[in-house]
C-alpha cells in the first residue's frame, strides 16, 4: 500500500467512526426529544380545551411522580400506587374544575392563565405537606444498562443506547400517537376542539364545558404522571422536575400550541438540535453549557420568523 491509499484508508476510517459517533449523537437527542414531547403534550391537551397556557402543568408532572412513590413508600406495590395515582389525579382534575374552572367560563385567557399559576403553587405546597421535600429514587423496573446497538466488528463502531431511554421513548411516542388519533377521530376530540374554539358556542350547541375540561385536565393529569414517571425514574423525583417543564415551551413554539404531532416533531428537533449543538458547537468551543439554552434560542427565531409554529394555525383578527 502506497503513501496515498494509506491517506485515503486513514481518512475512510476516520469519517466512518464519525459518522457512527453522529447517528449515536442523534440517536440519544431523538430519544431525549420524545421525553421532552411527553411533557409539551400536557401543555397542549389543555390549551385545545380551554384556550389557556396551563402554568401548572410541570408541577403537575411533579405531583404525580411525588404521589407514586409516596404510595409505592407507603407498602403498595408498583401497580397498586399506579392506579391510586390515576385516581388521585382524576381527582385532581375534577377538584380543578369545580373550584376554579366553573367560576371562570367565558373569562379572558389572562385570568384563566393567572388562575393556573395559583393552582401550580398551590400543588407545589400540598405535594411538599403531603410527601416532603427530599429527593426519592423511583424504580419501576426497566434496566437502565447500557445498549450496544449494531455490529462489535463494524468501522462505525457500536451505537451505544441507554436501555431505560430507550423503553420511555417508545412508550411515550405511542402516548402520542394514541392521543393524537383520540383528538382527531373521536367525538370527544372535536369537542375539545370546539370548547377551544369559543366556550359560549359549544355551549349553545349542547357541548357540556365542565365535563369536557374534567376529561381534559383527567388525561393531562395521565400525561403527567407518565412524564412523572420517565422523569422521575431517570433524574430522581426532586422538586427541580418541574422546571423540566420550562424545556417544555420551546417545544411547543415550535410544534405550535395546539397541535398533538406538532408537540412530538417540535420535541425531536430540540432534543437533537441540542446535542448537536452541545457536541460540536459548545464543548470544543465554549466547554459546553449550550445544551441549557440552544432550545430558547432556536425558540425566539421561531417567533419572530413563525409565532405560530411549524403545525399551529395563524390567527388572524379582523377589526
Amino acid at each position: 500500500m502506497n503513501f496515498i491509499e494509506m491517506i485515503v484508508t486513514e481518512y475512510w476510517v476516520f469519517v466512518e467512526q464519525e459518522l457512527g459517533f453522529l447517528i449515536e449523537v442523534l440517536v440519544g437527542g431523538t430519544l431525549a426529544g420524545v421525553m421532552y414531547s411527553l411533557v409539551a403534550l400536557g401543555f397542549v391537551l389543555i390549551f385545545k380545551a380551554s384556550g389557556v397556557f396551563n402554568f401548572a402543568q410541570g408541577i403537575m408532572v411533579l405531583f404525580a411522580a411525588l404521589t407514586l412513590v409516596g404510595l409505592m413508600e407507603l407498602g403498595l406495590p408498583l401497580l397498586g400506587a399506579l392506579l391510586a395515582t390515576i385516581l388521585v389525579m382524576i381527582a385532581v382534575a375534577m377538584t380543578i374544575e369545580r373550584v376554579v374552572l366553573r367560576h371562570l367560563v367565558n373569562q379572558e385567557p389572562i385570568i384563566l392563565f393567572m388562575a393556573t399559576i395559583g393552582i401550580a403553587f398551590f400543588l407545589e405546597g400540598f405535594g411538599e405537606t403531603l410527601w416532603g421535600s427530599d429527593v426519592r429514587k423511583l424504580d419501576i423496573g426497566i434496566p437502565n444498562d447500557p445498549l450496544f446497538l449494531g455490529a462489535e466488528d463494524s468501522r462505525m463502531g457500536q451505537i451505544l443506547v441507554q436501555q431505560f431511554d430507550l423503553i420511555a421513548a417508545v412508550a411515550a411516542g405511542f402516548l402520542v400517537a394514541v392521543l393524537a388519533l383520540f383528538f382527531h377521530y373521536t367525538r370527544i376530540g372535536r369537542a375539545l376542539r370546539a370548547v377551544a374554539d369559543d366556550h359560549q358556542a359549544a355551549m349553545s350547541v349542547g357541548i357540556p364545558l365542565n365535563q369536557i375540561w374534567v376529561v381534559v385536565w383527567s388525561v393531562a393529569g395521565f400525561v403527567a404522571l407518565v412524564a412523572g414517571i420517565a422523569w422521575g425514574a431517570r433524574l430522581g423525583v426532586q422538586f427541580s422536575l418541574s422546571v423540566i417543564a420550562l424545556k417544555a415551551l420551546p417545544v411547543l413554539i415550535l410544534g405550535g400550541f395546539t397541535s398533538v404531532p406538532g408537540a412530538i416533531i417540535g420535541g425531536i428537533i430540540i432534543g437533537i438540535g441540542e446535542k448537536l449543538a452541545e457536541v460540536y458547537i459548545g464543548q470544543p468551543y465554549f466547554g459546553g453549557g449550550i445544551e441549557e439554552w440552544f432550545a430558547y434560542v432556536v425558540a425566539l427565531i421561531f417567533l419572530v420568523f413563525r409565532p405560530q409554529g411549524l403545525f399551529g394555525e395563524k390567527i388572524i383578527e379582523r377589526v
